[in-house]
Parts: C-alpha cells; structure tokens; sequence
C-alpha cells in the first residue's frame, strides 16, 4: 500500500514538473506575444512597412546612337553566360548518360577548340570535382557549395547563339531536370570598330550608383538623354506572401540619330591613317561639315601608339585649343574686312620682310615690298596681316577680341561633342608688350584654337557669312517613332556680309590657284576645285618655341557653289602643310566626287532630253518588261538600250544570252546546271550552246560584259 502511495506521488511530482514547464513555456510565448503587440508594436510595424516601402530601382535600357541614315554607331547588346547547377535535384545520372554523347557532338560543332570527346571528359571531370567538392564557409557564416553555378563556356554567348545551344540535347529538357539557366549582361557596342570611336565616346559604371553612364565623346555629352529614366520595383503583399513587383516602369533613353555619315567617316579616317603613316605624325584629327546645315558628317582622331607603332582613335584633339597658325589669317582678314580697314583687296599696302613696332621685329619670310590684301592671305605675310590689324587696335587691343567676341567667336557651339573648348586669347594692354601680342594674335600666336571653331568661321566664308552650328545631334527617337528634329540654328545669322565673305572667298581661291599661293603645289585638283588656307605653328617647350609643328589646311570645296568644308591638323608631320593637311582634304574631296556627293551625279533625265550630248550614258534595262517600264518611265520617255530576248529553245541548254546576270543563273539553275561567270553586265556567252544537250550539275561558263 504505502508502495502505491510512493509510486502516485512520483506520478503527480512528475505531471507537475510537465504541468509547470508548460505553463512556463506559455506565459513566454504569451509575453513575447504582448511585447510583440503591444510593448513593441510601433517597432515591428515600421519593420513592416519598410518591408513593403522599400524599393529598388530599374536600371532603364541605354538609347542607341544612330548614324545619320539610321544605322547603328553604339546600341546596348544583350549577351548570355550559359550555365548549369548540379545540384538540380531533377538531374537523372542515367538521362545526362544517354544524352551526354549528343550533347558533346553538338558542342564540338558549335565551339571547333574541343573535340566531342574532349567536351565529353571535360564537362564529365568538372561536375565531379562540384560535386565531390567540401562544402565552404560562405560569407554570411553558412556553408554551402563552391562553383555551384558551372561555367559552360569561356566567352559569352549573343542571343542567337544561346538561342541554339539551349537547344542541344539534355540542355533542351526542363530546367528542373537539367539545371541549365543563363546570367543575362547588358554590353555596349560599336558595330564599326575604331570608326570615329572618340566622338562617340564610352560608357561605364557610376562608383556610387552601380548604374552605366557616359564616360566620353557622345555618350558622356547627350548621358541624359541616353541614358532614360530608372524604374521602381517593390514588395506587395499577397495571399500568399510577398513578391516583387515593377511599381514604375522604367523609361527607354532616346535614341539619338547624329549627323555622322558612315561613308563620309570611312574616307575620312582612311585619308588621315595614310598621311599619319607617311609622314610619321604624332597625331592628327579632321573634321568635315556640311556647309548649309553646320551637320558634322565625319570626324577622326588618331594619336600614335608608340608601344604598337600603329595609330588609333585618341584625344578628340578637335575641340581642343591650340595656338592656330596662319589659318587664323583668314578670320583676321574677316575683322579687317567688317571694320572697313580693308575695302578694296587689290590696293597694295608696304609690307617688306622685316617690321619694328613696338619695340619689337616681326619676320616675313613670304614678305615684299608690298602685298595686296588678296596677296596678304596667298602668300600668307605676317607683317601684312599684323599692319592691318593695328591700323584700328594699336592703340586698343583688347578691342580686336571685344570684335570677335561681338562676332560670336568665343561662343560655345554645344555641338554633342564631350570636352569642347571655346577659344582662348591671351589678356592685352595698352602697352608695348600688349601691342606686340596683338601682331602675334593677328597671324596665329598668342592664342588657343579649337580646329573645330577655326573651321566653323572657314564655314561662314563659304556659307555667304551664314554662322551655322556645327553639331553632331540630328534627331531624337523613342521606339522608332521621332521625339525631336534638333533645327539648324545660327551662332550669327551673319557674321560677315554676303559680299565681304565672297571677297574671302576669292583670297581663299589665290591660296590653292594663285601663282604664289602656299598650298598651289599640293592642293590643286583637275576634279574639284578647292579653296582653302594653310597654316603651321611651332609647339612652346618650356616655355620656348621648338622645332615640333602643327599643320593645319582649312577649307572647302566645291569653290563655286560650296556644299562642304572640313580642316586637317596634323602634329610633328615631316612634310609642310600644303603637303600633309592640305593633300588629306584634297584627296577627301576627290573621293567624294567620285561617288557622286560633290553635285557632280550623272543627270541621267536631262542627259536623255538633250540630242546635243554626245557622250550621254548608254543605259542598260532588264529583260523584265516591267523593269523596262520603269527605267522608260523615270527617265523622262527617254529610250535606253534593250536587249533582243534570247531566242527560246525547246530543249537542251536554255538560251540565255543578253539575259542580266541574276535572270541567266536562276534559268540555268532551274535547269539543273551549275554557273560559273567572269567580266560584269549582260551574258555575251555561253559555254555550252543553246539547245545542246547536258547533264544534271554540269558546269556552264557564262561572259558577261557592259556596253
């Protein structure tokens, strides 16, 4: 009995003990309940709300730059890092054994650096060595795998690319049963290559903000039209959970069309690589416009890599200042004339080779006895332009930059370009040494010169004294539909009248045609005639003019009605200016005439109309009567040149002379025969004669020829 007792009591100590500790372990969870909601709860609902008002930002995709034809200069490419985790619990040893040897051929087809076998034991070798490996300490303190997620190439994937490997056997099966996925990375590229690389400029990541921006040229300058405007995602609370979710969509940047012509860019590049090679510069930049619009069609920028030899696209030494040389002539000329020191351009002034004013000696080694203005510019004489410039601003020098300043000179051309300068004149006093500075200033020293804004002034001579814009941003576009046309606008509706800017004109002309003029040895041309000016300038070194150059040519062309003006600056070439700078733009010139883009095109209508032209084009039409339509239509009900139709067989090798060449090889093929041609044109020929007979895959040699 008392056995019984013991044994009752040591139940109920023992349901007691649980009992407490139950009751223990509820009054904890009912504290923490009330701490939770009530102690605690503007704590834990500001966590809440956080959760839910956090957001994180949408990077937007980049805008494209467009050439001024709509092809694309620099456009955001989205590449593929093809990849597979393992550790996919739905990857069946015996499904990635059957389809390993499939898979494997396929790779081996697509990346020839491995043999399927070898793409066999590498990809066998590497998921054993995950597999087996030990799991890490993982920076939040947790273990977990290394190299989860398998590399399956080097090299990243285009879409297209990944487009086909995602289809290879094993990688084509869900992704739960294979593992396989992709890490998606925006890149930036350029489609041409180095081809005008500078202007366009590049992109990268922001330090602060992780996000991509401008770094150079274009894309730095027009970023914020570029770039868009970033999006806003948040977590939204649902039945079940929470998720993400785009709360502000993210805003695509414009795309931006520029000015830049892709043909034009190519002659350009090409024509400055050439010279930079044959005269051993240091580097040299150009720039075409385009008269009436102030359109930037082409600009390069090539410096010397000392460590390869080779030139690439470098500083965008276009809107740099430099001191300019005799270029600077002209636009000193341009004041003179628009202050009516100068009226008539063929009255004579004394000019000589040596000058003493102001306590100093200016030298001219292009100098006379006297010198005409015209004469002044031709044989580009110091002491010519400096006696003109004093004539009015001896006695106030800063009152030739107040002038040029009223000329909108010093303005800045927000042209789309990154790191533009305006120009720089040195400060001048009414003193000896500030009156000495105004000669330099009048023919190139003392003075910092973007080449770009030396070639907007040359552009207002040719424009009739229009003083256009020059830019390089033509259109802005959203999702192909245009947003803005950015208008051609004027830093002066004139800068110099109509007639003053004729007279430059024809002193421009003497500098390349004249029987004195610096640049008539190198610059003439029997296609296009060409008006310009050349200009040289010796680099300060410690604080002393060197032997080191800078030689400029600018100009336009054609000279009677001129549609485009472009200047050359080359550093340190072993040839003059005229020889070097001169020779690029004028072989510029010459191969834009020779496609065409000069006005020099074949007036194929008027050429039709007029009996009187005897050596008019002999034009060809297609067998096709349509196409004969159309050529006899558009060419004013002018007859070109037909062929007789090719006689029709009934058999045999079809007849297929006087057929174009497109027409001959799709009846021949049709036929079964195999085409082989040489010369251009119409068929003249054929190797087996119409009607003969033949075999399915035989060859056939045709002669083509023009007339």
């Amino acid at each position: 009995m008392a056995t019984k007792q013991n044994n009752k009591r040591h139940i109920l100590a023992r349901y007691a003990i649980v009992v407490g500790i139950m009751l223990l372990f509820s009054v904890t969870i009912v504290w923490d309940l009330f701490k939770t909601t009530v102690v605690y709860a503007d704590e834990w609902n500001r966590k809440a709300d956080k959760v839910l008002t956090d957001t994180t930002p949408i990077p937007p995709e980049r805008g494209k730059l467009l050439a001024d034809n709509g092809t694309v200069l620099s456009a955001n490419l989205r590449y593929y890092v093809p990849r597979i985790d393992w550790f996919t619990d739905g990857i069946k040893e015996e499904t990635l054994m059957k389809e390993i040897g499939a898979l494997c051929d396929s790779l081996a087809a697509f990346d020839t650096t491995m043999t399927a076998t070898q793409w066999r034991q590498k990809i066998l070798q590497d998921r054993k060595a995950i597999l087996d490996a030990p799991k890490t300490i993982q920076a939040n303190g947790k273990k977990g795998r290394k190299n989860r997620a398998y590399k399956l190439f080097s090299k990243m994937l285009t879409h297209n690319e990944f487009e086909r490997v995602r289809n290879f056997p094993f990688l084509n099966l869900p992704r739960n049963k294979n593992g396989f996925y992709s890490e998606k990375h925006d890149r930036r590229i350029k489609p041409y290559g180095n081809m005008a690389a500078r202007s366009i400029g590049n992109v990268g990541e922001d330090t602060l903000s992780s996000e991509i921006h401008g770094r150079s040229g274009l894309e730095m300058a027009l970023d914020s039209l570029l770039y868009g405007q970033p999006g806003i995602s948040k977590n939204i609370q649902l039945t079940n959970g929470i998720v993400r979710a785009e709360s502000v969509p993210a805003v695509k940047g414009y795309d931006i069309t520029t000015t830049i012509n892709i043909q034009l860019q190519d002659i350009v590049e090409n024509e400055l690589y050439d010279m930079c090679v044959k005269t051993g510069a240091e580097w040299g930049t150009c720039v075409l416009m385009e008269v009436a619009t102030g359109e930037i069609k082409a600009i390069s920028n090539l410096d010397l890599n000392k460590q390869t030899g080779d030139y690439v696209e470098g500083v965008n030494h276009a809107v740099l200042g430099y001191e300019p040389g005799s270029v600077i002539k002209t636009i000193s000329m341009m004041v003179a004339l628009e202050d009516g020191i100068v009226d008539n351009i063929d009255a004579p002034i004394s000019t000589g080779t040596l000058w003493s004013y102001a306590g100093c000696t200016v030298k001219d080694e292009h100098g006379g006895a006297t010198r005409t203005p015209r004469q002044i510019i031709e044989t580009s004489s110091n002491i010519g332009m400096a006696k003109l410039i004093v004539q009015k601003y001896g006695a106030n020098p800063q009152g030739f930059h107040d002038r040029l300043r009223e000329m909108g000179f010093f303005e800045p051309f927000h042209s789309g370009i990154a790191g533009e300068n305006i120009p720089w004149y040195q400060n001048v006093e009414i003193k000896n040494g500030g009156r000495v500075t105004l000669t330099r200033q009048a023919y190139g020293y003392g003075a910092r010169i973007p080449p770009l804004c030396t070639l907007a002034m040359y552009n207002a001579i040719a424009n009739d004294g229009k003083y256009v814009r020059p830019h390089l941003v033509k259109k802005l576009s959203r999702e192909g539909e245009p947003d803005s046309i950015i208008p051609v606008t004027y830093i002066r509706e004139q800068v110099c009248s109509p007639e003053n800017a004729r007279k430059l004109r024809i002193m421009l002309h003497d500098v390349v045609w004249g029987s004195h003029g610096t640049a008539r040895k190198w610059v003439q041309d029997d296609k296009v005639e060409i008006a310009g000016k050349t200009g040289t300038a010796f680099d300060v070194v410690k604080g002393q003019y060197g032997g080191q150059k800078r030689l400029a040519f600018c100009g336009f062309f054609p000279y009677d009605k001129p549609k485009y003006s472009c200047i050359v600056l080359l550093r340190n070439a072993n040839m003059g200016a005229g020889a070097s700078s001169g020779v690029v733009l004028k072989n510029i010139a010459r191969k834009m005439y020779a496609i065409g883009l000069l006005g020099n095109a074949p007036d194929y209508r008027a050429a039709a109309k007029d009996e009187s032209l005897k050596n008019y084009p002999t034009l060809y039409a297609s067998m096709n009567d349509q196409a004969y339509a159309n050529i006899d239509h558009f060419l004013g009900g002018s007859k070109p040149h037909r062929y007789a139709r090719p006689t029709a067989v009934s058999k045999g090798v079809p007849n297929v002379v006087g057929l174009n060449i497109r027409e001959a090889i799709k009846t021949l093929e049709d036929a079964g025969l195999s085409v082989v041609f040489t010369g251009s044109g119409m068929v003249t020929g054929q190797s087996l004669s119409a009607g003969s007979s033949y075999s399915r895959g035989q060859s056939i040699n045709l002669t083509l020829r023009n007339y």
